[in-house]
């Protein structure tokens, strides 16, 4: 009989020791649409965020089809599985409210990133950067190259997404004071997705003659609208720039279809994302005006929205673009 326990207690024994240890806090990194280079750097960060916590796990899930219902769709997934956190990228600001609500009413920490969620969804905001200095960057993109200034039109993402429309506002309040000599003739929606965002690029190109540059402050419609641009021998009369990622937009400053773009460092986004529902997890109060560390990437503090801002955009060009499209 105690032989029998003696070998019970073993083996159960080694069934623990063969089992691995759940993580004990699972936080869900939710973006915009799978299959996306932007978050799959986003992602990246995220996991080294995780690793270097301990103890966390990082859940990256999303829809195939960048909307509101779709992540609806994924974040009452979530709920259920009753994770610890959220951390979204979010495709309507007031959609996804009710069931990020219902979320927070469960125990659920709530962070937004890149594309926000309104305030009452969630308890901080993460900026990728400081949002009038972006409307402004994506202008002087196509100004610099531009010195009698000219026509230009915006391809953006979805027509409701948070980060894109208040991108827009800032850029069309610069360009009276900044970029005089500058024309925005159109603003049309790609929806995140590469083929109507080529469609859209060409309908931009038919109707206004004049164009000399297409801003697209999207990884997504900044390669279709350059891809355009190539197809159609418009190399050196329409320069197509905005914000981009250097593994994926590479071939377009190679070729000269843009003469330079912008990003901030997704892997950074994703990886600070994951620091702040963390810290909200372990106790940490969001209110205005209270610092939070990100880890490496350093610390933000919160302002009478709960939001922050990460950094300021960095520039790719010729000079520099082989150099970081060998990292993200």
């Amino acid at each position: 009989m105690k032989l029998w326990k003696l070998l019970a207690a073993t083996a159960t024994a080694a069934v623990l020791l063969a089992t691995p240890a759940m993580a004990q806090t699972r936080i869900a990194l939710v973006v915009k649409s799978l299959g996306n280079g932007f978050f799959d750097a986003a992602n990246k960060g995220a996991q080294d965020a995780a690793a270097e916590l301990g103890d966390v796990e990082v859940i990256y899930t999303g829809p195939t089809s960048a909307t509101a219902e779709a992540q609806i769709e994924v974040v009452n997934s979530l709920i259920a599985q009753q994770v610890d956190a959220i951390a979204i990228s979010a495709n309507d600001p007031d959609a996804l409210v009710p069931v990020l609500q219902r979320a927070m009413d469960r125990g659920i920490k709530v962070v937004s990133f890149d594309s926000g969620v309104a305030p009452e969804g969630r308890q901080i905001h993460l900026n990728p950067s400081d949002i009038d200095l972006i409307g402004e960057t994506i202008i002087k993109l196509a100004a610099d190259y531009l010195p009698e200034g000219g026509d230009v039109a915006i391809l953006s993402a979805a027509s409701t997404a948070t980060n894109q429309n208040a991108w827009i506002e800032a850029a069309k309040e610069a360009i009276p004071e900044k970029f005089p000599n500058i024309n925005l003739v159109s603003v049309v929606y790609g929806d995140d997705d590469s083929v109507k965002s080529t469609e859209e690029a060409r309908g931009l190109i038919a109707a206004h003659p004049d164009l000399k540059a297409i801003i697209a402050p999207t990884t997504v419609g900044v390669v279709a609208a350059a891809q355009v641009v190539t197809d159609q021998d418009l190399i050196g009369e329409i320069n197509v720039t905005g914000l981009a990622l250097p593994s994926e937009f590479k071939q377009f400053i190679d070729n000269g279809a843009s003469q330079a773009v912008a990003l901030w460092n997704p892997i950074d986004l994703g990886y600070s994302a994951i620091y702040l529902a963390n810290a909200l997890v372990e106790g940490e109060e969001a209110a205005p005006g209270a610092t939070f560390s990100i880890g490496k990437v350093g610390e933000v503090t919160l302002d009478d929205t709960n939001s922050a801002a990460m950094a300021a955009p960095f520039q790719f060009d010729a000079s520099n673009i082989e150099e970081f499209s060998k990292i993200y």
